[in-house]
């Protein structure tokens, strides 16, 4: 089964053979040190379209029905993914920065019931858009780099599909799906280690619709030149939703590969 990114994994991986670019909450940190290449004003930009090879794992329930424990592992990507696009980007002037960051994907997952009586097997699609705007402040400042307080927003929309297989319930197939908002704090940074080498990073946490919306990473990566670096890490990203008999309470975690292009 297909899932969580098609169309667009295409897309990304053409993008990356391309050199343009190429995954949260979260990529805000995929640019360079903000004193080069700035415009007139003083501003310098980064957009940072990225791929992230994130398995899912955790529950999902719809009203009416049982819980569905779900399992995709990073290394079933490609056969579980159908659809995803990822972007990121900063505009920085001094110590302020704003930063995005949007990701959809559609994923397919394996699922279980409670000692499988009520199915022998679960088929899952989830359909995930997540949108993060927020503004950051550099506390610590140096040559060597940057240590970012940062708030923001994120948006969810999310979609499930599930269908039982064998059991009692076998052949039920249901669709439902949410939109929340949560309230996000946290921080990035990015620390030289040689004139071409950088450690980055960020961690982020909060909720509102949600119980709890987390997002952590850590990656190194490598400039080119004063405008196109590359990078590669490990994210993780998390968030626990029930309201109104719909629950999403699940991990996507996996490897990260982008490309940051400033202007």
């Amino acid at each position: 089964m297909n899932c969580y990114i098609n169309l667009g994994l295409a897309a990304t991986i053409v993008t990356m053979v391309g050199g343009n670019a190429l995954a949260a909450d979260v990529s805000p940190l995929l640019t360079k040190d903000p004193q080069t290449a700035e415009g007139p004003s003083g501003w310098s930009f980064s957009v940072a379209p990225y791929f992230w090879m994130a398995g899912l794992s955790g529950e999902t329930k719809q009203f009416g029905l049982p819980t569905v424990e779900m399992d995709a592992d990073f290394g079933d990507i490609l056969s579980n993914l159908d659809f995803a696009f990822m972007a990121a980007g900063e505009a920085r002037n001094g110590r302020f920065s704003v930063i995005g960051d949007i990701m959809y994907t559609k994923l397919g997952a394996d699922g279980d019931t409670p000692d499988g009586i009520l199915a022998t097997g679960v088929d899952v699609t989830s359909q995930t858009f997540s949108g993060l705007l927020g503004v950051g402040y550099a506390v610590i400042d140096a040559p060597q780099g940057h240590l970012d307080l940062v708030g923001g927003v994120r948006i969810w929309s999310v979609e499930t599909t599930i269908r039982f297989n064998g059991g009692i319930l076998g052949g039920i197939e249901r669709n439902d799906d949410a939109s929340w908002l949560d309230g996000i704090v946290g921080l990035r940074g990015r620390y030289s280690l040689t004139p071409h080498v950088y450690l980055t990073g960020w961690g982020l946490v909060g909720g509102g619709g949600a119980d709890i919306d987390w997002d952590v990473a850590m990656a190194i990566g490598y400039e080119f030149n004063d405008r196109i670096s590359a990078i590669a890490g490990y994210r993780a990203l998390g968030v626990d939703y029930n309201n109104d008999g719909f629950l999403f309470d699940a991990v996507q975690q996996g490897p990260i590969l982008g490309l940051a292009v400033k202007f």
